[in-house]
């Protein structure tokens, strides 16, 4: 199978920076489990493994780590997945058992007049993490997009085929997921998600989507990496209803006026709901 161009360029071998390389996970084994492939356990003595996350300043990671307070979320100043030896450093310090990758370039505007910071944050910054994630042997979950669909029928399961994308955010996205698909251990989460008020006088009512309010998904993704060891998928929907955006706003903000996508500054979907079947199951097994 011939891969489109930006697949071969993302994918293609690097020369990563030496510190990475020589990165080797150095726990000794009386205080770690082992973690094979969707084996992951609790540390001895802890309720949960060591988790390392980047991204802890944005919106969803800040949120995490008020449900979570073990998670290790290094600030932006402290680990740059964009250098190397960052990397290197917190992974030597911290000395997670799981890597969760919440760190995005996420203006989907922005990234369409600064696509050169939105690829080297989405695509240069996961290849040097999946790199550093490699070398330590360790499982990683990657928090991705509903944007990796085209968007025009919606309700996409896990294994539909993605694209062809709409925008540079769209594209950066999904080329990280490719990335990070050349692991041993992985999960790619798919998620959308606003902040807990609705921030614009307008929302658009001809765009369809399954993002709802952090403080309803975090718990969600809270749920799912409790249950890490127990996921048999490399890919999972986490998401709520479709509906659309008017619909999601009016929730928290009534007074919201109605608006048209055609009125936005960058192309965007006009139906990029997610089937969440699978998370629902997976929800109900361990319910029960």
């Amino acid at each position: 199978m011939i891969l489109p161009i930006f697949l071969r360029v993302a994918l293609a071998p690097r020369h990563f920076h030496p510190s990475i390389m020589r990165l080797r996970h150095s726990r000794p084994r009386a205080q770690r489990d082992v973690v094979t492939s969707k084996g992951l356990t609790a540390t001895l003595g802890y309720g949960m493994p060591c988790i390392l996350m980047t991204g802890g300043s944005g919106r969803l990671g800040s949120a995490l780590q008020d449900l979570l307070p073990q998670l290790k979320a290094p600030s932006h100043r402290e680990t740059d997945i964009t250098q190397p030896e960052s990397l290197m450093r917190a992974f030597e310090t911290i000395k997670p058992d799981l890597v969760v990758h919440a760190a995005a370039y996420t203006d989907v505007a922005g990234a369409e007049r600064q696509p050169e910071a939105c690829w080297h944050t989405n695509v240069v910054g996961t290849r040097n993490l999946v790199a550093a994630v490699r070398q330590a042997g360790l499982p990683l979950v990657h928090i991705s997009t509903d944007y990796v669909f085209y968007g025009d029928t919606g309700m996409y399961r896990e294994d539909d085929v993605p694209g062809p994308v709409r925008n540079y955010y769209a594209l950066s996205k999904l080329v990280a997921e490719e990335v990070v698909r050349t692991l041993p251990d992985y999960l790619i989460v798919r998620t959308s998600f606003r902040p807990e008020r609705w921030p614009y006088p307008v929302a658009f009512e001809d765009l369809y989507t399954s993002q709802d309010y952090v403080d309803v998904i975090a718990p969600e993704i809270v749920l799912a990496l409790r249950h890490y060891a127990d996921i048999p998928f490399d890919t999972l929907h986490i998401a709520t209803e479709r509906k659309s955006v008017f619909e999601l706003a009016q929730r928290r903000k009534p007074d919201v006026r109605p608006g048209s996508k055609a009125d936005a500054a960058v192309a965007l979907p006009d139906d990029i709901s997610l089937d969440i079947s699978r998370w629902q199951a997976l929800k109900a097994r361990w319910e029960g």
